[in-house]
């Protein structure tokens, strides 16, 4: 069912069919449809819109029967015995540690009450700790509002690799969506030692909510679910903790610079950090190519920028290829697959260079209506509850009102009824974007 992290704030322009070409799309969409049936007459379970819902309702959902739910749903209550320190706050605000040296991590302290939010937009990892020189760099870089420093590295939590970061609760909470940063029981668990994981990552990757889980040479308690949407980061421990599961630190950044074009601030932050750093955009927005034009709001695309007729012919004969293989949270293929790991996968065949996560693939072309959808276009659904604006589950559509998608853990890849519950949107791919996407 769902995936990772967040969206786009543009519109729904107006498409004409693939390269102008409406004619020959249209006489082609028959043939792909007939090549297809072929391959999966024997292979095709078509599932009730019913009992997926059923599948996905509250009633049935593990949370709904977990007894340590709270007010906000998706926070443990903190273990017997085990002090929290969102309870006995101090009352310095929140600082911005853009204007702060890099410090080592310093034993659990109580978390601090939330000030200012920072709306993220740049997420940085470098292959070694950032120096104060380098810090400073990128704090003077015009349009830069704040910085927060992190530790980062991926982490075998419950036998799965997970982006783990570590971090302070009581200045990291300040770049998190507004839910989640306001949730002192949240951050207070964090600081006592839990794992705050994303809700895909638990409910999708069986983190069931106050479990305790091995995790690299310790084990880990689950103490919330908060889907922070900052590039692939489906974890996050305290810096304490994050020293206790062997993760470097200080090769982590954030940044939040609300006035600044993302694409140009993004170019300056690679010039800024050493060599080999990442730098991945946490909102990402479509950029249009070259000689797009929009004639009374509506858009064209010059030819060539959507996906030929072949190359969607071949994205869907080995997404197709592929019915009955389990949903792994996680996994890429060949053989398990995610929601946005088949997708990719699947492109991949076709030479289309395909993000990796949601949020991403949100951004790969021009948003369509549902109703103008064709084989081969993605559809988008926001099912996250601790993070509601966030891009959770990406499918294929397969044409006449079926999608191809890897839903959920106990699941496999299949062709369903396309639900238009939580629906965010449909993307038509462009090939130049999606390899652009980071």
């Amino acid at each position: 069912m769902l995936d990772e992290r967040a969206r786009a704030p543009y519109g729904h322009p107006h498409m004409p069919y693939r390269h102008g070409t409406s004619r020959r799309f249209r006489r082609a969409v028959p043939a792909i449809a007939v090549t297809l049936v072929i391959v999966i007459t024997t292979d095709v379970v078509v599932i009730s819109e019913l009992s997926r819902r059923r599948a996905k309702s509250p009633e049935n959902s593990q949370l709904a029967a977990a007894p340590w739910r709270l007010s906000n749903g998706y926070v443990a209550r903190p273990t017997p015995g085990t002090p929290n320190p969102a309870q006995n706050p101090t009352q310095n605000p929140t600082r911005n540690t853009a204007q702060a040296p890099v410090r080592p991590a310093a034993q659990a302290e109580p978390v601090r009450p939330l000030g200012d939010l920072h709306a993220p937009h740049l997420f940085a990892v470098t292959r070694r700790p950032l120096t104060q020189a380098a810090l400073s760099k990128v704090t003077a870089l015009h349009g830069v509002r704040a910085v927060e420093v992190a530790d980062a590295a991926e982490v075998a939590i419950d036998g799965k690799r997970v982006q783990t970061l570590g971090v302070d609760p009581s200045t990291f909470r300040a770049f998190t969506p507004r839910p989640t940063a306001k949730s002192d029981a949240l951050w207070g668990n964090i600081a006592g030692g839990d794992a705050a994981v994303s809700f895909v990552l638990g409910n999708d990757g069986g983190l069931s909510l106050g479990r305790t889980v091995n995790a690299g040479n310790r084990t880990l308690r689950v103490g919330a679910y908060a889907t922070m949407g900052m590039g692939s980061i489906d974890a996050v421990v305290s810096r304490p903790t994050a020293r206790s599961l062997g993760i470097p630190q200080n090769n982590a950044l954030v940044v939040s610079a609300p006035k600044k074009d993302t694409a140009k601030l993004r170019r300056a932050l690679l010039r800024a950090l050493p060599k080999g750093s990442q730098v991945a955009t946490i909102n990402p927005v479509l950029i249009r190519p070259k000689g797009t034009v929009q004639p009374q709001g509506q858009t064209s695309w010059p030819a060539g920028t959507l996906m030929s007729v072949a190359q969607i012919e071949t994205a869907l004969k080995a997404a197709v290829s592929k019915l009955g293989r389990p949903y792994v949270w996680g996994a890429e293929g060949p053989d398990t697959f995610d929601c946005s790991g088949l997708v990719q996968w699947a492109y991949a065949q076709a030479g289309v260079r395909m993000p990796r996560v949601t949020h991403q693939q949100w951004v790969t072309g021009p948003q369509i209506p549902l109703s103008q959808a064709q084989p081969g276009d993605l559809i988008f659904w926001r099912h996250d509850p601790t993070n509601p604006g966030y891009i959770s589950h990406v499918a294929i559509y397969w044409g006449n009102g079926q999608m191809l998608q890897a839903p959920r853990t106990g699941d496999v890849v299949k062709i369903s009824p396309v639900s238009a519950r939580n629906l965010a949107g449909v993307v038509r791919v462009s090939p130049q974007i999606a390899a652009r996407t980071r």
